[in-house]
């Protein structure tokens, strides 16, 4: 009794709104509103109007291109200039180890990793849109190369000849076979990423979803982690890809252990334990310190002077990087017959490389008040990833490590994107020889240490999980069985497949009118009268025919209460009747019936569609179409018919809360003619709930007049 005093009490209490008008259908809408005059323009002239050009249009499409023209002119020298260097110089010091180690997982020399770490960086300058993001290598993507490169040119080629020639040159024409296995890669998904971003293709980022991205990149973490293991271990193994490529490296690197070679697993461990401990110091001390510490060219510089002055490679087997040819190489043509075999894995390298960056920008774009393009995005990716191809880099992306620092040291443009390639341009030109004494355990010490973000991953499994089950799990455990590549493809079209799923199995939800009020809730939650019926997904092809046996089978079965389903139009009897049902919980929850004659209970939608008639007191049906964003040809055809049969019984149905494009599809399908016109369709629910109780009460009259 208290509780309901205090509510009445809040209800006089609470602000108040009345409206008086009239009561709109759609057409006495339109008739009272003035639509703007547009003159539709032909196909003829819109082909002209895109391909004129203005020097306007031109300079804007110009900047659009090359934003560079843009903001350089404007650049403030003196606010920007220092912290662009700072931050150049401190992005450059990881770039260069960063590169060295993710060549390792692309399957290519170290070399190659530093010239993809200075071609693409240098030209995103010119055609990027994000001020602060670090292009260059990245672990995932390095690793999808690696898999491809691989497959193509897999370690057996070698092992099948190492009695017969020079295990040296075998070895070098591998590797020179999976050099161009990946430069090709990277040529045709930039020309990929080009074409989409030319067609303003932006949007496909928008499909890889948060659960999916997860799920990718923390299988990808475990890809990464399990082929570092036979460089930290010093073990010879073959590298495997494709399906179920984890186990077989789990189980190649378990069945040489006893081969391990402590010296560099020594070299190794104390590398990790040296990144972890100035990663912390450099996350405790983030406010003290002026800029990170580098410790990952620290422990290069120290691995290589180690390696150097004990002698590690021959005196106790360590594996280190080897010949690093000074200079830039000449500019070469890819392999193109290669394309054929390698299109599916750059469709997906693409994407991802693609996603990665854009997501990454967006975050910075957000925290300093700036926006960037997504399709300008792609074009640049696809440029540096395309060009870069031509002077042997591979695919490149947006890297999240080196874009924290590169951010967090005070880079405002990409000028210290330019700065940190310089860097790396001149370690390739000047002293790169010197770190050809770098062992390999010290890069997979620094690849394993970069996966410790990702690994973090494994703690939002448990808020993804109750978000997104089947995403997360599907990527998850597709990428990490499959690999990446065909394991991002199986994710996203079972995600696809699900969404089509979901749309051929309509939810609706039964509403009750709160009283005095213009607003309609689930009945499950308020016991309250007048019902309707909303479909909450798309009028279209593939769910028609079920929508259709959702409204038949809930209209008759309610006839069998006596009551009205789907009707917001009832006389008070009705209506009490509907609220007894309702207190009864005897009306459908989530469209399944309960204590439903057996005559009605044991029958299929179709059989009540054919054999039980329906009885007089359902007058008005009414269909909640504000969810609806799309009606196709085939939706068209069966609501009309919908309208027709039920209005040869004397049910008149009626359609609330259509929108503007909605219609406009309704209108070009030819929906509205003879039986069905503009009338029946409704600006609200409570317009056709009213329209229906002024019907029935006009009929009530004219029956008892007669």
């Amino acid at each position: 009794m208290e509780h309901a005093q205090e509510r009445e009490a809040c209800l006089e209490q609470t602000q108040k709104y009345h409206v008086k008008r009239p009561i709109y259908n759609q057409e006495l809408l339109q008739g009272q509103l003035h639509r703007r005059e547009r003159t539709p323009q032909t196909f003829r002239q819109r082909i002209a109007h895109s391909c004129r050009c203005s020097s306007k249009k031109a300079k804007s499409h110009l900047y659009s291109f090359l934003p560079i023209l843009k903001w350089l002119p404007r650049y403030p020298v003196k606010e920007y200039l220092l912290g662009d260097i700072i931050s150049g110089i401190s992005t450059g010091v990881m770039q260069l180890p960063q590169g060295l180690a993710y060549a390792l997982l692309a399957a290519v020399p170290p070399v190659f990793g530093l010239y993809s770490s200075f071609y693409p960086v240098f030209l995103y300058t010119f055609f990027g849109t994000s001020k602060h993001i670090s292009i260059g290598t990245f672990a995932v993507i390095s690793m999808m190369v690696g898999g491809v490169a691989v497959r193509v040119v897999p370690d057996e080629v070698v092992s099948v000849d190492l009695n017969s020639t020079n295990v040296t040159d075998l070895f070098a024409a591998r590797d020179a076979e999976r050099v161009q296995v990946a430069v090709t890669l990277a040529l045709l998904s930039g020309i990929i990423q080009l074409c989409l971003g030319l067609l303003r293709f932006g949007f496909v980022a928008i499909y890889l979803t948060e659960p999916l991205v997860r799920g990718f990149t923390t299988a990808a973490a475990v890809h990464v982690f399990t082929s570092q293991l036979k460089y930290l271990l010093g073990v010879k193994t073959n590298r495997y890809s494709g399906p179920l490529s984890v186990i077989y490296s789990i189980a190649a690197v378990i069945s040489e252990i006893t081969t391990t070679n402590i010296a560099s697993l020594i070299v190794g461990l104390t590398c990790i334990v040296m990144l972890l401990i100035g990663k912390e110091i450099n996350l405790r001390f983030k406010k003290q310190l002026p800029v990170p510490i580098p410790m990952e060219i620290i422990v290069v510089i120290i691995g290589t002077g180690v390696s150097a002055g004990m002698n590690l490679t021959d005196s106790y087997g360590v594996d280190v990087v080897g010949n690093i040819p000074q200079g830039l190489r000449a500019p070469k043509v890819p392999e193109i017959q290669l394309i054929p075999t390698i299109f599916v894995d750059a469709v997906a390298i693409a994407i991802v490389g693609f996603s990665m960056a854009v997501s990454m920008a967006k975050i910075f774009a957000l925290k300093h008040g700036y926006t960037i393009d997504g399709n300008q995005e792609l074009i640049a990716l696809g440029i540096c990833n395309s060009v870069g191809s031509f002077f042997q880099s591979f695919t490149i992306t947006c890297s999240m490590s080196r874009s924290l620092v590169q951010e967090s040291t005070g880079g405002k443009t990409q000028i210290a994107g330019t700065l940190s390639s310089i860097m790396v341009l001149l370690v390739i030109v000047a002293i790169g020889y010197l770190f050809e004494p770098l062992p390999q355990t010290v890069l997979a010490a620094i690849v394993m240490v970069n996966l410790k973000g990702m690994f973090k991953q494994f703690g939002d499994i448990a808020h993804f999980w109750r978000i997104s089950k089947i995403e997360l799990v599907s990527t998850f455990v597709a990428s990490l069985l499959l690999g990446l590549d065909y394991g991002l493809l199986t994710a996203v079209t079972f995600a696809m497949i699900t969404i089509i799923y979901r749309t051929q199995s309509p939810q609706y939800r039964i509403l009750g009118q709160i009283p005095d009020t213009d607003i309609y809730c689930d009945v499950e939650e308020y016991e309250e009268v007048g019902v309707r019926f909303s479909c909450i997904e798309q009028f279209y092809v593939f769910n028609q025919s079920k929508i259709t046996g959702v409204i038949c089978c809930l209209t008759l079965s309610h006839c069998a209460f006596s009551a009205v389903c789907l009707a917001c139009t009832c006389t008070n009897d009705v209506e009490a009747g509907v609220k007894h049902e309702i207190a009864n919980d005897e009306l459908p929850v989530n469209g399944k019936f309960t204590s439903v004659d057996d005559s009605v209970q044991d029958r299929s939608p179709d059989e009540l569609e054919y054999f039980v008639e329906p009885k007089t007191n359902v007058h008005s049906l009414i269909l909640d179409f504000t969810p609806v964003n799309f009606v196709d040809s085939v939706g068209a055809k069966t609501l009309k018919s919908i309208i027709k049969e039920y209005k040869e019984v004397g049910v008149c149905v009626y359609i609330a809360g259509c929108n503007g494009p909605v219609m406009n599809e309704l209108t070009r399908l030819n929906f509205f003619e003879n039986t069905v016109t503009r009338d029946l369709l409704f600006h609200s629910i409570h317009d056709a709930v009213l329209a229906c109780h002024v019907k029935d009460a006009s009929a009530s009259q004219t029956a008892l007049d007669l």
